[in-house]
């Protein structure tokens, strides 16, 4: 509950918005609103009143606005990209652009995947501008899952031939060489992301089928060494663990007519502290050139639960501290 000294009230209209569809179930996401602004919002009608610390309010309202614009287009959000919404505001004022990004022709398991906010957008539009695209962000942001949402989508549009799907095989703690199973079933858990996200926007046995007929591939990084890929779609995920011949062997794997979107977190590198991180030595590096295109997400692109923006945000605050 908003202090009441200084308070003001602000006054906004929904007409011909649906109520359920803008405030969510039980009023769920003016609840989201209030917690992250600090100001109270009622609703009396068709008109939605705030009340609270000026800027609170303002803030509030702001939010409110692009959420009934949001609707009005047709779209649908969570409370995660209300909580986005929310935090880009506090960052950005009336500058801060819509949360509801372009959909893709690609379905999840529980609705159409789209672009959650103005960085996972430039992502997209990256990635349809150039051929290389490196996503890199903090764990949750959505750099792997639009990756392979996109990949989908072209192999649908026939723009790729096929995909491939590559991961670095970094013993992060723990040494494959006690894991159980065959190198085949050693090497699985590594790979279990990128299965995970593929299974939830193709049947399981749609997906089973691409990989056996080879129209879907997802191999470690060790075993991408002397092949050319045409006509593909290729993604590098988690590729702050590769290192600096690593990352030069994978881009240099690129064929014609080919697309590669590469990913990673610059802050878990499992690398041994002797080794630099490819992804980290390539910004330097590729930076400059026509045709590939570095998107940088942050805490307030994350998609899974609305805990993990604060816990990552937290976290840096610690790694500040120790670097100073």
């Amino acid at each position: 509950m908003p202090s009441l000294k200084n308070a003001v009230t602000h006054r906004m209209s929904s007409r011909g918005i649906d109520p359920l569809a803008l405030f969510g179930q039980h009023d769920s996401c003016l609840r989201t609103i209030e917690s992250e602004f600090d100001a109270k919002i009622i609703v009396r009608g068709e008109d939605v009143i705030i009340t609270g610390e000026e800027a609170e309010v303002q803030q509030a309202a702001s939010t409110l606005r692009q959420l009934m614009r949001s609707v009005q287009q047709g779209h649908s959000y969570e409370v995660n990209d209300i909580i986005r919404a929310t935090r880009s505001i506090k960052e950005n004022g009336d500058d801060a652009k819509p949360f509801s990004g372009e959909s893709l022709d690609i379905m999840s398991r529980r609705e159409q995947i789209r672009a959650r906010g103005p960085n996972q957008q430039k992502y997209v539009e990256a990635v349809r501008k150039n051929d290389i695209v490196f996503s890199i962000g903090p764990a949750g942001t959505g750099k792997t899952y639009l990756a392979v949402a996109m990949a989908m989508s072209a192999l649908r549009r026939r723009e790729a031939e096929r995909i491939v799907l590559a991961r670095p095989a970094v013993e992060a703690g723990e040494s494959l060489g006690f894991l159980p199973g065959d190198p085949q079933e050693k090497i699985d858990p590594y790979l279990r992301p990128l299965y995970d996200a593929l299974h939830d926007m193709a049947p399981t046995n749609k997906a089973e089928r691409l990989i056996e007929d080879g129209t879907i591939e997802i191999i470690p990084m060790a075993y991408m060494r002397g092949r050319t890929f045409n006509s593909a779609f290729v993604i590098l995920d988690e590729a702050q663990n590769t290192t600096r011949a690593q990352m030069k062997m994978f881009l240099t794997r690129l064929g014609a007519n080919s697309k590669a979107i590469i990913t990673g977190d610059v802050t878990q590198i499992d690398l041994p502290e002797d080794k630099v991180s490819g992804l980290v030595h390539v910004q330097q590096v590729l930076n400059r050139i026509k045709g590939i295109a570095f998107v940088y997400l942050t805490e307030t692109d994350v998609v899974r639960h609305r805990l993990v923006q604060d816990i990552i945000k937290a976290y840096e605050k610690v790694e500040e501290k120790e670097k100073n």
